[in-house]
């Protein structure tokens, strides 16, 4: 499994290098537990994409807040630490996968 999970200390330096998707989620939320198999999948397959995982809770509120997170599952997608498109709601496999090789093209 290629997923990683990062936190407020973490996440920086787990976006700098090359392409990093970034799933915001939480444990309470539907649409994330739909999404969370979604996003895995996708991460055992796009090997050459990093894909991390951010739990919005009590102790992680900066970067989420840093980033306008106002609705989950939201992915920001960074290349090379910069952002570079953010969407929100829960999407489907192929949908991912689609915007995936947009974003490298």
């Amino acid at each position: 499994m290629a997923l990683k999970h990062a936190n407020d200390e973490t996440f920086d330096s787990m976006i700098q290098n090359g392409l990093t998707l970034v799933d915001f989620w939480a444990s309470w939320c539907g649409p994330c537990q739909m999404f969370g198999p979604i996003f895995e999948n996708v991460s055992d397959e796009k090997t050459d994409v990093n894909f991390v995982k951010f739990e919005i809770d009590d102790v992680n509120r900066r970067t989420p807040a840093r980033f306008g997170i106002r609705s989950i599952p939201s992915v920001l997608a960074f290349k090379d630490g910069e952002l570079k498109e953010a969407r929100t709601g829960l999407m489907d496999e192929e949908t991912l996968i689609k915007w995936i090789e947009e974003l490298k093209g």
